[in-house]
């Protein structure tokens, strides 16, 4: 499948391969400065005329449109990421329902009204959402479509106007979204996607006076180099995260090891809400560990094209050969290797260890890719700590019948979301997502996201005074 955005000459573009096979998939160009100022200057240009009706009309049309497009998103998801086709499937049905709630909020950006009185005045204070302006969106490889769609959707809803740099490692999604967008009759300047170099694009973007908003998702060491150099923009970070999945004594042990194997593997592991470490208590720990083998052992890793395949190769082999070396350290610190390991390239067989220490790289940090690690804890108490002890806060799941239990670990846990009988890897475009400490600022999900772009703008008049006035019949 081929995409091309017809650079100027060779030495302007860039091939998108396929991380499996290898083969060269779609050309990008290599845009310039002098391309991002100009697709900044034309988004700055839109005039705020769509209303809301207008606007909810347009995002049902493009929702439409990749309904009946679907197949062909697919494919090119699954050939510029490798994602396996059925995780594909996935990525784009979100991507449908999260602009049919756009269509459907795009009229109900509401703000309050506030009664109060001052100097013995009646007064009402109207709170009214409005357009930000122009907001930069950078988005990464892991998520090459939906996660377009999560900051492009409710960005257009609120009557904003977006310059998108999609990764450079998996561009062609956003391209072809692109190209739908504007099909479905959107004006041209409220989205404009460049190309090319991240470091370059990047810091034209966030360094641009003519940006309101920069929303970027990606890895915590980008994202506090965005909030550096961004100045006096807001910004909406989401940079990933270290969720864990706690499995208490009374844990329904079947249903914790589904969870873990699912939230651990599903597009090979690369995802910010995964499951990145299962907190385990001791009293069960063995007997989970052995269900939990069990139930990655069923998952198929491979050709990411065989609808059967769960687990497909990561971005690339750099990324497959670090995650490879993060588990060999953990086995040399004390963990058991009990499932998998196996390299072939991009590819990563899926990994189970256990006896992982809380301090190891592997669980310490955020780890992209296919592994499931369990690391044991003897009491709550413990638990609790360990899940707290890095430097993220996204999400977490809890397995449990004990409804004190869960209530606590709910209350004291440093995150933005919790679930019970639930991984971390919950998700849902009618809920807020987003995280604390070093995962971001702000929050996703449509309805919230909105907001986040909107600027709050407050209207005051005399209330019973005016009321009086305009009651009185003429002298």
């Amino acid at each position: 499948m081929q995409l091309s955005t017809a650079p100027r000459a060779a030495s302007d573009g860039r091939a998108i391969r396929n991380p499996y096979t290898g083969e060269t998939v779609g050309w990008v160009a290599d845009c310039t400065v002098a391309d991002v100022e100009r697709a900044l200057v034309t988004a700055g240009s839109y005039d705020r005329s769509l209303s809301g009706e207008q606007r909810a009309r347009l995002l049902a049309r493009l929702a439409d449109a990749l309904e009946r497009d679907k197949q062909r998103f697919r494919a090119l998801i699954t050939d510029e990421a490798g994602m396996c086709v059925k995780d594909a499937a996935v990525e784009v049905e979100r991507s449908i329902g999260n602009l049919r709630l756009a269509a459907a909020e795009a009229q109900r950006l509401d703000g309050e009204a506030l009664r109060y009185s001052k100097g013995g005045v009646d007064k009402l204070a109207l709170t009214l959402h409005e357009p930000a302006g122009v907001i930069a969106v950078i988005t990464p490889f892991n998520r090459p479509l939906n996660q377009v769609v999560v900051k492009v959707a409710p960005a257009v809803a609120a009557n904003n106007a977006v310059v998108l740099k999609p990764s450079e490692k998996a561009p062609l999604s956003a391209l072809a979204f692109a190209e739908l967008f504007h099909a479905a009759g959107f004006p041209r300047e409220m989205l404009t996607v460049v190309t090319g170099d991240p470091r370059l694009i990047g810091d034209t973007l966030i360094a641009s006076p003519l940006v309101d908003i920069v929303s970027f998702t990606g890895s915590v060491r980008t994202g506090e180099s965005v909030a550096q150099r961004t100045g006096m923009k807001k910004l909406l970070l989401e940079l990933g995260g270290n969720d864990p999945l706690f499995v208490l004594e009374d844990a329904d042990l079947a249903l914790a090891a589904k969870l873990a194997a699912d939230g651990a593997l599903a597009t090979a592991g690369q995802a910010c809400r995964a499951v990145k470490r299962i907190i385990v208590m001791d009293a069960v720990a063995d007997a989970f560990a052995h269900a939990l083998v069990d139930a990655v052992a069923r998952k198929r890793w491979g050709n990411p094209y065989d609808p059967d395949t769960d687990v497909g190769p990561l971005i690339d082999e750099a990324a497959a050969v670090e995650v490879e070396r993060r588990c060999n350290s953990a086995v040399d610190e004390g963990a058991s290797l009990l499932h998998g390991g196996r390299r072939d390239g991009a590819l990563l067989a899926p990994i189970v260890l256990d006896h992982v220490d809380p301090r190891s790289a592997l669980v310490a940090e955020e780890t992209f890719g296919p592994v499931a690690p369990i690391v044991r804890a003897g009491s709550l108490d413990e638990a609790i700590a360990i899940a707290n002890g890095t430097p993220y806060g996204l999400q977490a799941g809890v397995v449990t019948r004990d409804a004190t239990a869960f209530l606590r670990i709910a209350r004291e846990l440093h995150v933005g979301g919790v679930a019970l009988l639930d991984g971390p890897n919950f998700d849902s475009p009618f809920i807020p997502f987003g995280g604390v400490k070093k995962s971001g600022l702000g929050r996703e999900g449509v309805r919230f996201a909105m907001r986040e772009m909107s600027v709050l703008k407050t209207v005051v008049l005399p209330w019973g005074s005016m009321l009086a006035s305009t009651s009185s019949p003429p002298g």
